[in-house]
């Protein structure tokens, strides 16, 4: 019994580190069928489980809201944004061919669920994330480093005068 149960925690173990060595070598290399292989486990498993607590006061995942491209529907997806003045930053591990994020390109605005608050955000823009490295704390630079990170989404908040405004001109 004991033996049976060593085995399956050793087994266990070298799934657990060799799915980590092919995450490290498909977000290092940016290989787009390793990728492939990655955006569709976290589409299938990750994402549905921190959807569960994505937005919520404490949680390190916020939920940006989007309409599709092409249908038009409302769609929500896990991210992981880093205040700052006067918007966030989201790091784009997978790089800057994902429908989120070509959504949000393309609508120009979205809206940002995190630590409980529902922020409306506009102008995104992909920018290089050497540019903006002092706005992310060093873990996140870290993290940046060892997965090969180098493309983020910059949002701007929209102002209340800013809604007001534009509820006017419409």
């Amino acid at each position: 019994m004991l033996r049976t149960a060593l085995i399956v925690v050793v087994a266990l173990a070298v799934v657990v580190c060799a799915g980590l060595v092919f995450l490290v070598v498909a977000m290092r290399t940016k290989s787009p069928r390793l990728l492939g292989v990655v955006r569709r486990f976290n589409r299938a498993f990750t994402n549905k489980l921190q959807r569960r607590s994505a937005g919520r006061p404490g949680a390190s995942t916020a939920v940006i809201q989007h309409r599709g491209r092409t249908s038009g529907r409302l769609y929500e997806t896990p991210v992981v944004p880093f205040a700052t003045d006067g918007g966030f930053l989201v790091s784009l591990p997978y790089g800057s061919n994902t429908d989120w994020l070509k959504n949000v390109l393309a609508g120009g605005s979205a809206v940002l669920v995190t630590n409980g608050q529902t922020c409306t955000v506009d102008r995104p823009e992909v920018v290089a994330t050497d540019d903006v490295k002092d706005e992310f704390p060093p873990s996140e630079e870290r993290t940046h480093r060892w997965f090969g990170v180098d493309q983020c989404l910059r949002l701007r908040l929209v102002e209340a005068n800013d809604a007001t405004e534009q509820a006017a001109d419409t």
